[in-house]
């Protein structure tokens, strides 16, 4: 007797093999074995020529999808069917939410199976979750199925219709989506409040005062008896005081001269303690993690992107570490609180156990997936250490730990102290306050804080202690400062920030925003910068289309009210079909609506970027990038945006500044005083460079050119910096360790230093012209540590040279030779094999072979 369990890792697998019965045999599907066409070529020839097939649903047969297997899964579902024939029984066990059922189902339509066919669902892979598993199975569930199977639809439908109209009125290779164009225009939105800013300026005076207990500060909070303004009382888009505040009434605001004027009045005045006021108060602990408080708590405090930190929470579980990590449900089992409990006891002591068991209720709009938190799997509620854990893995699994046991500790308890201190008289008299916090008890601060989006907030567990003070006091003071300060644009989205919209409004799902994040930087919609998600012109063109012809496909409340239908579908409330016609084609459906936009939309007009800061200017967004274009004088003037210029740092200056040195002509900086002949200055497509001699009418041969390395001003670029610019490379000395030349350049990407093959690029700080030795040998170091392989996955048996696995800019991949290979989604980098890296690369290998062929056959 023989039965076959499949699931989608081959992590899982292994980890689930440990505690099955020996004739028990799992096998991994690597994630989906079938799915909507990718492209035309995988078509059935029986379906082409059908108009429907362009978007792999056919809209006239009930929205059915055509589903296929695609050439890359076709191995793996052949080897399913080969175990299959040896099985007496099949048990599904995919992953318990929406996606995990999908993938079950289609595994079903694929095999075939003639035997039984057993559903098993668990949280965690532990022994105790496996076995109860398998006495527990259950059928599939076809309300999960419709509810995933509709998303994916509806996520075909507005992304195979709406693309084709913004290649032809905005861009080539852009992509529209249900999920991330909403995604999109919250952070052009965010970007246009940081365009439109403008900052206000107000000033505070702060006091260090001195009691016989100890010093302390102070800042200003009132001027006879009215409020000193603050950030908070200043209107973003005018810098002046909010309309319905009074000046010198409601709120004061301090300017420069009076806030020293006043310095100088209190300088001997004398200062009294008008009132202390103690309070006592309470925290208590953050429920557990769900998926996206993980997300935003590793964001904040490991610095991970949501992609990255699923993809650890996803070897975690794998590997039997902790419980699902997609799931917005904050509760823990009764095995995990007694787990937690005995933890705290044990590492704390009982004064830190709450007196009952904490339950969390969800505040996450239409909550679904998995039914527990994330927490550490099992009983016994193990620590990093127990577990030797290590890395970025054992860093997570902390974090999500300490986040668990926390949930169940008692309450922390701090006592908070306010002071008020008065000087001066008469239209002089000043309210100085001061305060001081204690932790009186840490409570479940001794296990976990949780952080905050704005880096300048203080965290709870901080403590400011203020000396022993008395109403009636004297104290002295020692130091006045006037200090002016300026309001600060709206911070621009984060990971954290973003999900935490999404997740607020009932965006998307927990198992979703990675990808929607994903999908909106690699399509070029938003970069990063740091933490920070930025969105490019083209982003803004695209939300004008958006808004302006399809304003409920990118409406927070029409995608939440969207959100909820899929969820009434999995419950079995709704039936897909009645919307899917509705949406797609009704009256005001997707489908007319983008019919007449292909006649009415003007390209030029929607992608067109007006800001008010920006006037008389304005940037449009074209084929080739975006670009300024204005008219002076009669002239045209035109200039390309640059690619390092994000929205939010655009002036009308800057723009006025790109136009004039776009259209300058050419300077001539002088003799170059070896070659005799003009270094002259110019402005190509792609910015400055400087060339030695004109180009000779007739002559193969082209004169030397070299960019003007990014944030050198060109109008302070002189003979001697041409001069020094067109002798590159230089040489800087010679690798301590190989004695290999290190040279300093400017390349296609910018300044760059070198060794041998490792090239390191320059920083912003960094001088082309000037860097020397030491710090080439360092960013080489850096470069150099970065291009080393995670590990060797084994020799190729063909060729015998190593096969490498790395890191990439779109997940791992494996190398050997020239050829790179993507790992299948769903693999566990640390689980890939020879044999399975090998058929990687050979199926990369002969794509690429493939593709010179098409273009001939075009021709």
């Amino acid at each position: 007797m023989s039965h076959l369990v499949v699931v989608e890792s081959p992590t899982k697998a292994k980890t689930i093999r440990r505690f099955l019965p020996k004739e028990y045999r799992v096998e991994a599907s690597m994630g989906h074995v079938r799915d909507l066409p990718a492209s035309a070529s995988q078509i059935p020839k029986k379906y082409k020529g059908e108009a429907w097939t362009r978007l792999g649903v056919n809209v006239e047969e009930d929205f059915d999808p055509l589903y296929v297997v695609p050439p890359e899964k076709a191995k793996v579902v052949k080897e399913l069917k080969a175990a299959l024939k040896d099985a007496d029984a099949l048990y599904i066990a995919t992953d318990e939410d929406r996606e995990g059922e999908s993938i079950g189902w289609h595994l079903l339509e694929v095999l075939k199976p003639k035997v039984p066919v057993h559903r098993m669902v668990f949280h965690e892979i532990t022994e105790k979750a496996i076995n109860e598993a398998l006495e527990k199975t259950r059928e599939m569930d076809t309300s999960l199925v419709e509810a995933q199977e509709t998303r994916r639809v509806l996520d075909r439908l507005v992304g195979y219709t709406l693309s084709p109209l913004l290649w032809k009125k905005v861009a080539p290779k852009l992509s529209a989506g249900r999920v991330q164009s909403v995604a999109v225009r919250i952070i052009v939105n965010r970007e246009k409040e940081r365009i439109v800013f403008v900052p206000a300026t107000y000033w505070n005076i702060d006091a260090k005062l001195q009691v016989p207990g100890g010093a302390f500060g102070a800042a200003l909070t009132h001027v006879a008896g009215v409020r000193i303004a603050a950030g908070r009382d200043f209107d973003d888009e005018t810098g002046r005081l909010k309309d319905n505040l009074k000046p010198g009434v409601d709120v004061l605001q301090l300017g420069e001269d009076r806030a020293k004027a006043l310095v100088d009045e209190l300088k001997d005045a004398s200062w009294t303690v008008d009132s202390v006021v103690s309070k006592m108060s309470s925290r208590s602990p953050a429920a557990p993690f769900i998926t996206s408080s993980l997300q935003q708590e590793a964001s904040r405090k490991l610095r991970l992107s949501a992609r990255e930190t699923m993809r650890v929470a996803q070897r975690l579980y794998e590997q039997g570490f902790i419980t699902y990590m997609r799931t917005d449900s904050t509760h823990l089992s009764s095995e995990a609180v007694k787990a937690s409990r005995d933890a705290i006891k044990r590492m704390y002591g009982d004064a830190y156990l709450h007196d009952g068991q904490r339950n969390y209720s969800n505040k996450v709009r239409n909550a679904q997936e998995a039914h527990e938190a994330i927490r550490p799997a099992g009983t016994e509620m193990k620590t990093r250490e127990a577990l030797k854990l290590s890395g970025i893995e054992g860093k997570l699994y902390e974090l999500i730990w300490k986040r668990t046991v926390a949930s169940q500790m008692a309450d922390a308890r701090l006592k908070t102290v306010t002071v008020k201190v008065g000087a001066g008289s008469g239209d002089n008299a000043c309210t100085f306050r001061a305060s001081g916090r204690t932790i009186e008890f840490p409570g479940f601060m001794r296990a976990y804080v949780e952080g905050s989006d704005d880096p300048d907030a203080e965290l709870e567990d901080r403590e400011s202690a203020l000396p022993a003070i008395a109403e009636g006091d004297n104290p002295d003071c020692r130091e006045l400062d006037a200090r002016g300060s300026e309001t600060k644009p709206p911070a621009r989205l984060t990971d954290a920030s973003l999900i935490r919209f999404l997740e607020a409004e009932g965006i998307g799902r927990p198992s979703t925003y990675a990808s929607i994040i994903d999908t909106i930087v690699n399509r070029g919609y938003v970069s990063r910068q740091g933490s920070q998600l930025v969105p490019s012109f083209t982003a803004f063109a695209t939300t004008n289309l958006l808004e302006s012809n399809f304003g409920s496909l990118v409406d927070v409340g029409f995608t939440a009210e969207m959100e909820q239908t899929l969820d009434d579908i999995a419950g079995g409330g709704r039936e897909p079909v009645p919307y899917l016609k509705k949406f797609f084609l009704g009256d005001d459906g997707l489908e007319g609506k983008v019919e007449q936009g292909l006649d009415k939309i003007d390209a030029r007009s929607i992608s067109e970027i007006k800001m008010e800061p920006w006037q008389p200017y304005s940037i449009r967004v074209g084929r080739f990038g975006p670009y300024v274009e204005h008219e002076e004088d009669g002239d045209k003037l035109k200039a390309s945006i640059p690619e390092d210029w994000s929205p939010g740092d655009v002036t009308a200056d800057k723009i006025r500044q790109l136009l004039e040195d776009a259209n300058e002509g050419d300077r001539v900086l002088g003799i170059h005083p070896e070659h005799d002949v003009p270094v002259i200055l110019r402005r190509g497509p792609y910015g400055h460079y400087v060339q030695l001699g004109e180009e000779e009418e007739g002559s193969k041969s082209k004169p030397k050119r070299i960019s003007v390395p990014k944030g050198m001003d060109t109008g302070a670029v002189e003979l001697e910096t041409g001069v020094a610019l067109l002798g590159l490379p230089r040489k800087l000395g010679v690798h301590p360790e190989t004695g290999e030349d290190i040279m300093a350049n400017i390349g296609r990407y910018g300044p760059y230093v070198q060794h041998k093959r490792t090239f390191g690029s320059l920083t912003p700080a960094d001088d082309v012209l000037a860097v020397e030795l030491p710090r080439a040998l360092e960013l080489i170091a850096k470069k150099e540590a970065k291009n080393k392989p995670l590990r060797t996955v084994g020799d190729h048996p063909e060729t015998g040279d190593p096969i490498e696995l790395f890191e990439g800019r779109y997940g791992p991949y494996v190398k050997h030779a020239k050829v790179n290979a993507s790992l299948p989604k769903g693999a566990d980098p640390e689980e890939i094999t020879v044999e399975q890296a090998v058929e990687l690369l050979n199926a990369r290998a002969a794509r690429k072979k493939k593709k010179p062929a098409a273009r001939r056959k075009k021709k």
